[in-house]
C-alpha cells in the first residue's frame, strides 16, 4: 500500500494551508506534536473542522462544564443521557422518555437563508433520531435585525420559508418559537432550531463504536461538495489549485430524503439491528467516524473509496470536511448486516459498508490504496484546544446599568396610555407574527395540543393516557446585556413559566448560547457570567441542563450582537386534555393576576420601542416566586380557565393577547400607578382567569402557595377596557397588532 502518511513523515517541511482552514499556528504545532510529524492533507481537514469553534467547544468548554456539576435527577425521574451526547434524554414515566436538544445554523442561514434555515432543521432532527427516537415537532427561536431593513427584507423570508420548508415535508409540527428585532442582529441573525423526540427507554441508543470487527455502514444521501468547511472556513482551491472552483459553504437540503431516512432508521432500530450510530452533521466523516470511534473501543478503518458519491471529483479532504445533509452512520454487528441493508433497500435509502471497529486504538483511513489519515480518534475529537480567554466586566457596563429607564418620560393621562399600548401592540418584537407562523404546519400528526400563539408549545406522547410534554424558548437579549448574569436567568424564568402556564411540570433545559467574538474580553465576560447565572438557576430549581450549543462570532466588525442565551424548558403533562389554555373564550370570567408588580422598565419593550433606550438594570429574579407560581398553576388544572404569562409588554400586551385570542375583551381595574401596572415587566407573574363563582377557590389556593393574587376584572364586551383609563375595541387592536409584518414584508 502507498502510505501517504509515511510521505508525510519523510518530507516534515512541506507548506500546508493550515491558516486558510482556520487553524492557529499553535493548533498546528499541537498537531503536529500529537502525530509526531506533519499531518497529511486529509488529516489536516479533520483536525481544522472538528477543532473548529463550532465543533470543539475550545473557547467555552471551561464554562460549560460547570453543568455538568448539577444533579441528573428531574422532578419526575432521571436524566437517562445528557451533555457529550447527539442529545439529552429525560425519563417523564410510564415507560417513556423524550430527548430534546436546541442548536444554531446561524451563519449559514445569513450567507444563503433558505438552505441555511432548512438544513438547521434538519441537523437538529437527525440529532434527536440518533439517539433512538422518533422525532414529534420542531421550533424555531429566530433573531432578526430592524424590520425595516433592507438585509432583514433578503434574508426573513428565506429563512422563515426555509424553517417552514424543510419542516412542513418532514411531516413534524412546528409548536412554537420566537422572532425578535433589533440593530444588532443586522448582518447576523440567529437562526435556533429545537427538536423534540419520543422514544421508550430500552430504545436508547448513543453514539459509540463498540465490538471488534463490527461492521461501520454509511447510509443516507450521496455525498456532494455542498457544505465543505461549513464550521470552520471555506474549503477553496488551497488542496489543489487546478481543481474545481470554491465549493459552497452552505448545505443543501433534501427534506424528502430525509424522511425516507428517519422511517428507515425508525425500522433498523425496531429490528434491533444497531450497535451504536452517529448523525452526519457538522464535519461530516471527519465527526461521525472520529466521534464513533472516539467513544467505543478506539479504533475503526474506513475505505473511503466506498463513499457514494455526487461528484466524483471530490478529493478524499473533501470527503472527509462535506457536510452533505441526511446521512447517517451505524455500527452493526456482521450477522446484521445484510438485514439492515435489506431495509435500507426497502426505504430506497442507499447504504454501504465503508469500515469496520478494530482494536488498534486509531482511526485509520484509506483512499485508492494509500493510507491518508492514521490518528488516535480522541485526539481530534475530544482532546482539541482548550482556551482560558481572558474576560473582563467592561467599564462601560457601569454607565449602561446607571442610565435607568425608569428615569424616562411616562405617558400621563388615559389617552397617553391608549396611544402607548397602541403603538406597543404594533411594534415588531409585540405584534401578531402570524406572518411567520402561517408558513409553519403545526398541527400535522394529530397529537398537538397547543402551538403559536400559545405561551408554550405541547404535544401528546401516549395516546391512551394523554401522557404529553410542553416547550417554550426564550431569551431577552436586552436583559441580558444590562446584567449577563441575570438576563440568562431571566430566559430560564421565563421559559419555564411558559411551560407551567399550561399546566405542565418544568423538568429540564436546553441552551443555545449565541455571542459575539470570545476574542473580546467583554464578550467572553458577557459568556461566563450567562453560564454561571444559568448554572445557580438550575441549581436553585431542581433542573438539569441536558445538553445545548454555542454560537460564538455573531458579530459585524465591533457590533456584536446582544448576549443571546436562548433557553428551552421542557415539562411533562399528565394529561393533555386538561391542560390549562393561554386565553379565556367566553364572558363573565373572573380575571386575576398573579405575582407582584414593581417599578421595573429597563430593558423594557416601552422602553425600547417608545424612546429607543437600553439601560439600567433588568427585572429582579426571584427564582423561589418562579417556583411558587408555578406549582400554583399546576395545581390550579382544572380551576383555571385560561393563564398567561406577563413578560414583553407587561399586562398590557398579556390583556390584548388573550382577548384578541377569541374575540372577548376584558374590563380591568389596575390598582395604583396605571402606567406601572400595564407597563412593567416584573417577573414570576400571570394573568389567569376561573368561572365566575371561583374566585375564592382561587384566593385560597394563591395564599397556599404564597403568591401575590389581584382581583383585576372581568371578561366579556368588545373592548379592552381600564377602568379610568381608555377603551380600546377589539376591532382597532386587531388592525394594529396584525398590520406590521404583513406591510412590511408585502
Amino acid at each position: 500500500m502507498l502510505d501517504t502518511v509515511a510521505v508525510a513523515a519523510e518530507d516534515p517541511n512541506r507548506e500546508q494551508p493550515w491558516a486558510d482552514l482556520g487553524l492557529k499556528a499553535d493548533e498546528y504545532q499541537r498537531i503536529r506534536e500529537i502525530l509526531g510529524r506533519r499531518p497529511t492533507s486529509s488529516e489536516l481537514a479533520m483536525y481544522s473542522v472538528m477543532w473548529s469553534e463550532h465543533c470543539s467547544y475550545k473557547s467555552s468548554k471551561v464554562h460549560l462544564k460547570q453543568f455538568s456539576e448539577l444533579s441528573q435527577e428531574t422532578p419526575v425521574g432521571k436524566m437517562l443521557a445528557g451533555i457529550g451526547e447527539n442529545a439529552g434524554v429525560i425519563d417523564i414515566g410510564q415507560g417513556y422518555a423524550v430527548t430534546f436538544k436546541v442548536e444554531s445554523h446561524n451563519h449559514p442561514s445569513y450567507v444563503e437563508p433558505y438552505q441555511g434555515a432548512a438544513t438547521g432543521v434538519g441537523g437538529i432532527v437527525r440529532d434527536i433520531l440518533a439517539m433512538g427516537a422518533r422525532p414529534v415537532a420542531v421550533m424555531d427561536p429566530l433573531r432578526f435585525g430592524p424590520l425595516d431593513a433592507d438585509d432583514t427584507h433578503r434574508v426573513l423570508p428565506g429563512i422563515v420559508a426555509g424553517v417552514g420548508g424543510y419542516g412542513n415535508c418532514l411531516g413534524l409540527p412546528n409548536i412554537g418559537g420566537e422572532a425578535v428585532f433589533d440593530e444588532t442582529y443586522l448582518g447576523n441573525p440567529l437562526v435556533n432550531a429545537l427538536c423534540v423526540g419520543v422514544l421508550k427507554h430500552e430504545d436508547l441508543h448513543l453514539a459509540k463504536a463498540s465490538g471488534v470487527g463490527n461492521q461501520v455502514i454509511l447510509y443516507g444521501a450521496r455525498t456532494g461538495g455542498d457544505g465543505i468547511g461549513g464550521v470552520s472556513v471555506l474549503a477553496s482551491e488551497t488542496f489543489d489549485a487546478d481543481g474545481p472552483a470554491k465549493r459552497p459553504s452552505v448545505q443543501v437540503g433534501d427534506p424528502f430524503m430525509e424522511k425516507l431516512l428517519i422511517e428507515c432508521t425508525l425500522e433498523i432500530f425496531a429490528a434491533g439491528l444497531v450497535a451504536g450510530i452517529q448523525d452526519l452533521g457538522g464535519a461530516g466523516l471527519s465527526c461521525a467516524t472520529s466521534e464513533l470511534a472516539s467513544a467505543g473501543d478506539g479504533g475503526m478503518h474506513v475505505e473511503l473509496d466506498r463513499v457514494p458519491l455526487r461528484d466524483s471529483t471530490l478529493a478524499p479532504e473533501e470527503i472527509l470536511m462535506s457536510e452533505s445533509q441526511e446521512r447517517m452512520m451505524a455500527v452493526v454487528e456482521p450477522g446484521d448486516v445484510e438485514a439492515f441493508l435489506a431495509i435500507c433497500a426497502k426505504w430506497d435509502v442507499e447504504a454501504v459498508v465503508v469500515g469496520e471497529v478494530t482494536d488498534t486504538g486509531r482511526l485509520h483511513i484509506d483512499w485508492h490504496g494509500e493510507r491518508v489519515v492514521d490518528v488516535p480518534p480522541r485526539s481530534v475529537a475530544h482532546d482539541g484546544p482548550t482556551y482560558h480567554r481572558p474576560f473582563a466586566r467592561p467599564d462601560r457596563q457601569d454607565d449602561l446599568q446607571a442610565d435607568a429607564a425608569e428615569r424616562l418620560p411616562r405617558p400621563e393621562s388615559g389617552d397617553d396610555l391608549r396611544k402607548t399600548l397602541l403603538t406597543l401592540v404594533a411594534s415588531p418584537n409585540l405584534c401578531d407574527k402570524s406572518w411567520i407562523t402561517d408558513q409553519y404546519d403545526r398541527y400535522v400528526r394529530g397529537n398537538t395540543v397547543l402551538a403559536q400563539p400559545s405561551d408554550s408549545g405541547m404535544v401528546r406522547v401516549d395516546e391512551e393516557t394523554n401522557l404529553g410534554v410542553a416547550v417554550s424558548t426564550d431569551c431577552n437579549g436586552r436583559f441580558a446585556k444590562l446584567d449577563p448574569y441575570a438576563g440568562a436567568q431571566l430566559a430560564l424564568a421565563e421559559s419555564y413559566r411558559n411551560v407551567a402556564t399550561g399546566g405542565a411540570v418544568p423538568l429540564a433545559i436546553s441552551d443555545c448560547l449565541n455571542f459575539g467574538s470570545p476574542e473580546d474580553p467583554a464578550v467572553m465576560w458577557q459568556f461566563a457570567e450567562a453560564c454561571r447565572g444559568l448554572k445557580d438557576a438550575c441549581a436553585q430549581l431542581g433542573i438539569p441542563v441536558t445538553g445545548g450549543n454555542v454560537s460564538l462570532y455573531n458579530q459585524t466588525g465591533e457590533t456584536a450582537i446582544l448576549p443571546t442565551p436562548v433557553v428551552a424548558v421542557l415539562g411533562v403533562i399528565d394529561d393533555v386534555t386538561r391542560r390549562t389554555p393561554s386565553a379565556w373564550s367566553s364572558a363573565g370570567e373572573r380575571v386575576f393576576l398573579l405575582g407582584e408588580t414593581r417599578e421595573e422598565l429597563s430593558g423594557s419593550e416601552w422602553a425600547h420601542v417608545v424612546h429607543g433606550h437600553l439601560g439600567g438594570l433588568p427585572p429582579q429574579v426571584d427564582l423561589e416566586a418562579e417556583r411558587s407560581l408555578a406549582q400554583l398553576l399546576h395545581a390550579g388544572v382544572g380551576l383555571l380557565t385560561s393563564a398567561h404569562d406577563l413578560s414583553d409588554g407587561g399586562l398590557a400586551q398579556a390583556l390584548v393577547e388573550a382577548a384578541l385570542r377569541h374575540d372577548v375583551g376584558v374590563s380591568v381595574a389596575v390598582p395604583g400607578d396605571a402606567f406601572l401596572g400595564l407597563f412593567s415587566e416584573s417577573t414570576a407573574r400571570a394573568l389567569v382567569t376561573v368561572p365566575d363563582g371561583e374566585a375564592e377557590r382561587l384566593v385560597e389556593l394563591a395564599e397556599e402557595h404564597g403568591v401575590p393574587i389581584t382581583a383585576l376584572g372581568v371578561t366579556g364586551g368588545d373592548s379592552v377596557a381600564v377602568d379610568g383609563q381608555f377603551e380600546l375595541p377589539l376591532d382597532e387592536l386587531r388592525a394594529a397588532w396584525t398590520a406590521t409584518l404583513p406591510a412590511a414584508l408585502a
